[in-house]
Formats: structure tokens, sequence, C-alpha cells
């Protein structure tokens, strides 16, 4: 299992419109063979950072999803939506015995 955690930075007048955008590639991407989770989070501290987190069954079912059709259009809107580059973080759970 994977997860991926997407940090992204907007533009205070852009963030209704990226918000908005997101909606439709949330409910596609939770369709995707192999997703278990796609949610998207607002800073309480920092308004302008949205941050999206996904789980993966693995690498193998991420790997199409940033070609996907819906990723795509969601891109378009979000490279304009941006105030700084996103921060994509893919992580897995560690393996920490806790007895």
């Amino acid at each position: 299992m994977i997860y991926v955690v997407a940090t992204l930075t907007v533009k205070q007048e852009a963030r209704a419109e990226l918000i908005a955008a997101a909606k439709q590639s949330i409910a596609e991407t939770r369709k995707e063979p192999g997703n278990i989770s796609y949610d998207m989070y607002e800073s309480v501290t920092e308004p302008t950072r949205i941050v999206f987190v996904e789980q993966w069954e693995n690498a193998e079912a991420l790997a199409p999803h940033g070609k996907s059709d819906h990723m795509r259009a969601f891109g378009r809107v979000a490279v304009k939506c941006m105030s700084a580059p996103p921060r994509i973080e893919v992580i897995t759970p560690a393996k920490v015995d806790v007895r």
C-alpha cells in the first residue's frame, strides 16, 4: 500500500476555483482501479494551503492516475491557481515493531 500527500499553495483569489475543479477530479479518482481513498483537506492555520491525501493499493495502481483525463483537466486549472510549485510526497507505512 502507498500513500500520496500533495500540498498545494494557492492564490487566495483562486482558492474557490481550485476547490471547485478538485470536486470533479476527486469523484473520478475514487472510481479508479486500485484507489482506496482520495480526500482533500484545508489547512486551519494557512488558508491558502490545500492538501490531498491519497491511498492506493500499490504503485502500479497509482501510475495511470496522473495521465487520466480528469487529472489533466484538474492540472490545467491548478497550475493557474497555485502560487508555488506543489509538494508531492509518496509514502508507505513504516514497519515499526511496537511491542
